[in-house]
């Protein structure tokens, strides 16, 4: 959701999250829809009730933020909340975050 097409020319990822967030609140609450998703699985794979707050909050900033015309688009370029919940439940599993954008 963060990071599937690279901008050319100043060379910045932007995923999913940033297209579909140009569509004023719908494409917003889409993009917190699919990001609860992956609270909903990490509380099933045993995440602290902290860590899943944390998560919550990285989507609620992101979808309030995100549903101000043209300030929500760029902030959702820079501050890619489905990467950091990705990485906070990976962390908290012990796993070893593999950063997917970077290939």
């Amino acid at each position: 959701m963060d990071g599937l097409f690279e901008i050319p020319v100043v060379r910045q990822k932007v995923g999913l999250d940033a297209l579909i967030g140009m569509v004023p609140v719908l494409g917003d609450l889409v993009s917190a829809g699919v990001g609860l998703y992956l609270v909903f699985e990490a509380r099933e794979l045993g995440a602290s009730r902290w860590l899943q707050a944390r998560m919550v909050g990285n989507l609620l900033l992101d979808f309030l933020v995100g549903a101000v015309p043209l300030l929500g688009d760029f902030f959702d370029v820079l501050f890619r909340a489905h990467q950091r919940n990705l990485r906070l439940l990976q962390k908290e599993l012990g796993e070893p975050y593999i950063d997917t954008a970077a290939r």
